[in-house]
């Protein structure tokens, strides 16, 4: 299709050159070959009159023409593929789509497998597709990189529609046999013993109980482990008097097979909501519809009033 002698597929390949700022990456993301994405971008800057990228060293950055364009390029695209999903009727019993998730392994473990016990009767061909936090994951919704955002409300963008799913709070951890806490942990001990810590994403960002102790409590726990994932927690506790806070209901879970015992924190930390996030130009996709609808049950059933 044609539109003011643009040659709309080429939309598609410029998105890509922006997202990615190199022609080998855009290529291998929308299936072409070097020499196709290199003959389209040569197509698109002559339609444009302008370079679009230009490399500067080893890397390829926008013109400011190119920066401009990124963003309403990459909306446009968004709402046609939004259309062209979007159906009078969605049967999830049939649905073979895929939808991805962006979350931490705290709720891919704790929350995301009751959702997927419940698709598998109620949806048993739809795909889940889990990503990790990255530095930025509010872009990642807004390229439709994923569909979903699973994170603390606070954190979730505010240009983009979202519904609370549950409140946890923390709790510490450690060893079942640590005889420190055979006895109420107190502020003295907590700040004495070694703590294992998760930071994330390529930046290192804390964990929310890091945040809150450090920047809202001004307590400095002695981290002598930071892990990159909260699973790796428990294999850095048992055997040992450190202790981690961590999220009660990954706490909770932990306790039924591994030998590690909860305490309370000898701080008093706030409640975390979390939320469900979504781009704006699916509010209306029956599938992104269904599925939200199918994950806030499953919240209100297994994560709410424990």
């Amino acid at each position: 299709m044609r539109l003011n002698r643009l040659d709309l597929n080429l939309l598609v390949t410029l998105d890509a050159l922006l997202t990615e700022r190199s022609i080998t990456r855009a290529a291998e993301r929308i299936h072409l070959s070097q020499p196709a994405t290199s003959g389209a971008l040569a197509r698109l800057r002559e339609f444009f009159e302008d370079d679009l990228l230009v490399r500067v060293g080893t890397q390829m950055m926008p013109t400011p023409l190119g920066e401009s364009l990124a963003a309403p390029v990459h909306n446009i695209l968004l709402q046609i593929q939004t259309t062209v999903e979007r159906r009078l009727e969605f049967n999830a019993e049939e649905s073979d789509r895929r939808f991805r998730f962006l979350l931490s392994d705290y709720t891919a473990t704790t929350f995301m497998s009751k959702v997927v016990h419940r698709l598998d009767v109620l949806a048993p061909n739809m795909q889940l597709e889990f990503f990790a936090p990255t530095n930025n994951p509010w872009e990642q919704l807004e390229q439709g990189d994923v569909d979903f955002l699973i994170m603390p409300e606070h954190v979730l963008s505010k240009d983009n529609p979202y519904r609370k799913l549950f409140d946890d709070y923390f709790v510490c951890i450690g060893c079942r046999d640590n005889p420190v806490l055979d006895k109420p942990l107190t502020l003295k001990t907590f700040l004495e013993l070694g703590h294992v810590s998760v930071r994330f994403g390529s930046n290192r960002t804390r964990g929310q109980d890091q945040i809150l102790l450090q920047d809202k409590q001004g307590i400095e726990p002695r981290v002598e482990i930071i892990a990159s994932t909260f699973s790796a927690i428990p294999q850095y506790i048992a055997g040992t008097r450190r202790i981690a806070t961590v999220y009660r209901h990954l706490a909770e879970d932990w306790v039924n097979y591994l030998p590690l015992k909860i305490v309370p924190v000898p701080v008093e930390l706030p409640t975390i909501p979390w939320g469900l996030q979504w781009h704006k130009y699916r509010d209306l996709d029956p599938g992104v519809l269904w599925l939200r609808e199918q994950i806030i049950a499953v919240a209100q059933e297994h994560m709410c009033g424990k």
